[in-house]
């Protein structure tokens, strides 16, 4: 195998000369440059990329925790990060909290030696945000507020949840049926506040309802990675609301409304509207093509490697998070949303990127 030594002798410089060459440190002339790249050409010598990460300080590894890579939702946004992630020269160690006891700690390890440039969040977490600060390493939070110091992205979901109630009010939906996760994510901090975004778009839909004098019930499907558990609650919901004639769901749970529809002879849309809420792959493979809030995967997977980019540039140049510099203050791009979501329920988050969503109606509203 040819290394560094097989290149120096072949260009008759020093090794010394050639590891400056190939990791881009320190002065060298034009003519050594030339000679130990006209070397390598001719040995075919091909740099380790991981050890001139590590002689930089960096691994070019960015971990990305979900609680599961089989929903949809996630299999989705993990390809979407993988790719935008991959363009940067960056790449992706997954971490299935479901399938991995230990993952999220071990990665905050992980990122606490260095083994990892930056960690991204996307998975629930009992920690509170003094945790995460006191890491002192570039995170990134996707759907979930982790702190104030923490960046996070997250879709419109308040936007999302309006147009829904929109489009079943005009369409004269009179029961409506909503499956979603636990309940307590509402308020896993305390009785006002939530560490998930997501919520909003159940709370916006429910107040909407309600000033139009819509009757809805809210049913918890269980968590995001008990798929069979998705499935038993859509049945038991038409169960539990033989005169339902709405239902709203991740597109998991919608497109298995429109399968258990079909297997109670309801026409869809004329008797039962049905509203998928995310615009995964599922939403298009439904039996039906399925009316969906759809959220802008290119767009989240760029702002989260955004900033993944300026946390591990600002950490990079000795900034801590005691205070915030220029790219922490406003957290803004082309695709994001003028409205900052709200960390905790509260004030505005200045680390916040909001992405726009938008409503697709196809063949399961009137």
């Amino acid at each position: 195998m040819v290394g560094m030594r097989d290149v120096a002798k072949k260009a008759g410089v020093s090794l010394s000369s050639v590891s400056l060459v190939i990791n881009g440190t320190g002065y060298v002339s034009q003519d050594m440059r030339d000679k130990v790249e006209q070397a390598m050409r001719e040995l075919n010598y091909v740099p380790n990329e991981l050890a001139r990460n590590f002689y930089h300080g960096k691994t070019g590894i960015v971990g990305v925790i979900v609680p599961t890579i089989q929903h949809p939702f996630f299999a989705t946004l993990t390809a979407h990060l993988q790719r935008e992630f991959a363009a940067r020269s960056l790449r992706t160690m997954l971490c299935s909290t479901v399938d991995s006891a230990n993952g999220e700690a071990q990665y905050v390890e992980m990122l606490r030696q260095r083994s990892l440039d930056a960690l991204v969040v996307a998975a629930h977490t009992t920690h509170d945000s003094d945790y995460w600060t006191s890491i002192g390493r570039p995170i990134v939070a996707f759907d979930r507020n982790l702190g104030a110091h923490i960046a996070q992205v997250s879709s419109d979901h308040a936007r999302g949840g309006a147009l829904v109630a929109d489009v079943l009010t005009r369409t004269g939906a009179r029961d409506v049926v909503i499956v979603g996760g636990p309940r307590a994510q509402f308020t896993d901090l305390d009785d006002a506040h939530t560490t998930f975004p997501t919520v909003r778009y159940v709370q916006t839909l429910e107040e909407r309802l309600d000033a139009a004098g819509i009757a809805h019930a809210y049913i918890e499907s269980g968590e995001v990675f008990d798929l069979d558990g998705i499935r038993r609650t859509v049945h038991d919901a038409f169960d539990a609301h033989p005169d339902i004639d709405a239902f709203v769901g991740a597109d998991l749970a919608a497109a298995f409304a429109v399968q258990e529809a079909a297997l109670r002879g309801i026409a869809v849309p004329g008797r039962l509207q049905i509203v998928a809420y995310d615009g995964t792959v599922v939403a298009d493979c439904a039996g039906l093509p399925l009316t969906a809030v759809r959220q802008d995967f290119d767009a989240i997977a760029r702002a989260i490697a955004d900033n993944v980019g300026q946390e591990i540039d600002w950490f990079d140049d000795g900034g801590a998070h005691g205070g915030a510099p220029s790219h922490h203050v406003s957290s803004t791009n082309a695709s994001a949303a003028n409205e900052t979501p709200t960390a905790h329920g509260g004030a505005p988050s200045p680390r916040a990127t909001t992405i726009p969503v938008t409503l697709e109606e196809c063949s399961t509203t009137r």
